[in-house]
């Protein structure tokens, strides 16, 4: 699960996009994406549908969440 803006960070770095195209593919404003990842190490605030939204989105783009213990994000390649 999807739950500090250091993790949404890595995730969207792992995977190779930018924002604007994580934000268009969750389909939520990039404003939306910048104030999640400026959460850092803290919890992401705000609205569950965006976090549950970009969290679609980053596992669309091959991204797996690790919450073991501590947040964590892993390649597990691309879903059809």
């Amino acid at each position: 699960m999807l739950t500090t803006g250091n993790q949404l960070k890595a995730a969207r770095a792992l995977a190779g996009v930018e924002q604007t195209e994580l934000a268009s593919a969750a389909n939520v404003h990039v404003n939306t994406i910048r104030s999640m990842e400026a959460s850092a190490a803290s919890s992401i605030s705000g609205r569950a549908t965006n976090v549950q939204a970009v969290q679609r989105a980053l596992e669309g783009f091959g991204i797996e969440f690790l919450n073991h213990g501590n947040p964590g994000v892993r390649l597990a390649g691309k879903k059809e």
